[in-house]
């Protein structure tokens, strides 16, 4: 039995792949105010389908689905089987609010009432 497959059968396997994880993710990335599919995720960065993605480079937003995850300072790693992997310089999570820069107690007071 021969292992062999051509490369338009090889080709054609790698698209499908491709196409599946595209599907499934629900990540995104947004450099400047374009959005990828993202591929894979893991602690030190992320991948994204190299043929329709351009070279990436900076400061970009990580998202999932609506959800603002993380804002990152990205550096291009290798290319691997169709995919573009991208390693994090910086991640830094997504918050709602600034950061305070003061100790706030948990049983201070949310305002403040006058004197009528």
């Amino acid at each position: 039995m021969s292992t062999y497959v051509s490369k338009e059968v090889r080709a054609g396997l790698e698209a499908a792949r491709l196409e599946g994880i595209k599907k499934a993710s629900r990540l995104r990335v947004e450099a400047g105010k374009e959005y990828f599919p993202v591929l894979g995720l893991w602690r030190t960065g992320f991948s994204v389908e190299a043929a329709t993605t351009p070279r990436l480079r900076g400061l970009v937003d990580l998202y999932d689905e609506a959800n603002h995850l993380y804002q990152c300072l990205i550096v291009a790693s290798e290319e691997d089987g169709g995919e573009m992997h991208y390693e994090f310089k910086r991640s830094t999570a997504a918050t709602d609010r600034a950061p305070l820069d003061f100790y706030r107690a948990p049983d201070a007071p949310i305002a403040l009432l006058g004197k009528d």
